[in-house]
């Protein structure tokens, strides 16, 4: 029995040796003719240099809604992290001041076309009769007061009378002269009407007192905070009851459809990227890349910020530059995330 299975045994052993010896040159074969390329391969591989890449993190464009006025916020209608669209209300501030400022601005402003309007129709019939009706008394005092100086005069020369009586009769004869130009000079202007220089000047205070108006009524409008675009309200700095300062921010809006990688590229490769280049954006937390194009490389360079040193990179400038992803898969992608770009040669 045992000598039947050390003859199977050997049986089978000689099987394998005998394929073994049949197909091992057709292997030998196979391998000198792949060897030389795959070796050819692999010395590309370890020779190929690393593509140019810089760090940074994901950005949305931020919009900051100041304060118009200080007044105090009555209500928000918004919270942090909510998806707005544009025009939607955001705040109300309190608009009792603003609406008293908008009353007296309009009234203001009918007052000054009130003023035009009087002036574009020129003096009164009563106010040109009352100027010949004093035009007239004036005539008449100056027929009286020449008359007096007239009776006076002789009698000086006789010397019946003292000088001086003779002076004064005749002051008071000039003087009542005087008072009849002027009356007629007064008449002639209320008949000729308004000057034009006058009409121009109210139409130009007409003309402030609407601008006047109108920006009340914007500013009241502006206590009604409304989102311009569509986006995220990223943050709400105050809360119901408070009165911010004028100019304050508000609201942060975060708005666009993807966000953009902000990156801070090295010296050593600044030559080598330009604006529209086409490059790869690694987000971290993501298997899958994202294609994306140098929007804006700055002139000037910074000091590369901490989280962007890359070996000896550290003791070297970098310029800030940003890309925008114009993979569809990128949108809705969080703010703050950190990024690697690699810029295509």
């Amino acid at each position: 029995m045992k000598t039947e299975k050390t003859m199977a045994v050997l049986a089978s052993s000689r099987r394998r040796t005998g394929l073994a010896r049949r197909f091992l040159p057709l292997a030998r074969s196979v391998f000198i003719r792949v060897h030389p390329w795959l070796a050819l391969l692999l010395a590309l591989t370890a020779c190929q240099p690393e593509p140019p890449q810089a760090l940074g993190t994901l950005e949305y464009d931020r919009i900051t809604l100041p304060a118009p006025a200080s007044e105090r916020i009555v209500a928000i209608h918004v919270r942090e992290g909510e998806r707005v669209r544009a025009g939607q209300p955001l705040l109300q501030l309190e608009p009792d001041r603003a609406q008293a400022a908008v009353e007296a601005a309009q009234a203001e402003a009918e007052r000054q076309r009130q003023a035009l309007a009087e002036l574009e129709a020129g003096p009164r019939r009563e106010a040109i009769a009352q100027a010949r009706a004093q035009l007239a008394a004036a005539q008449a005092q100056a027929r009286d007061a020449q008359a007096y100086y007239a009776r006076v005069r002789p009698l000086g020369e006789r010397r019946l009378v003292a000088s001086a009586e003779v002076d004064r009769a005749r002051a008071a004869a000039e003087g009542a002269q005087a008072q009849v130009q002027a009356a007629q000079q007064a008449l002639l202007e209320l008949e000729r009407g308004t000057r034009a220089e006058r009409l121009a000047q109210g139409r130009a205070a007409v003309a402030a007192a609407q601008a006047q108006a109108r920006a009340q009524r914007t500013t009241r409008g502006k206590l009604d905070v409304l989102a311009p675009r569509a986006g995220v309200v990223d943050s709400l700095p105050y809360e119901p009851g408070d009165q911010p300062p004028a100019g304050a921010p508000l609201a942060v809006l975060l708005v666009g459809e993807a966000p953009y990688a902000r990156v801070y590229v090295p010296e050593p490769i600044r030559v080598q990227v330009r604006a529209g280049q086409a490059v790869r954006v690694f987000v971290h937390g993501r298997e899958d890349t994202f294609a994306g194009r140098v929007r804006m490389i700055r002139s000037e360079p910074v000091f590369t910020p901490y989280y962007a040193l890359i070996g000896k990179d550290a003791a070297r400038l970098s310029w800030l530059a940003e890309i925008a992803l114009t993979d569809p898969a990128a949108r809705g992608l969080p703010a703050g995330l950190p990024v690697r770009v690699e810029f295509r040669r």
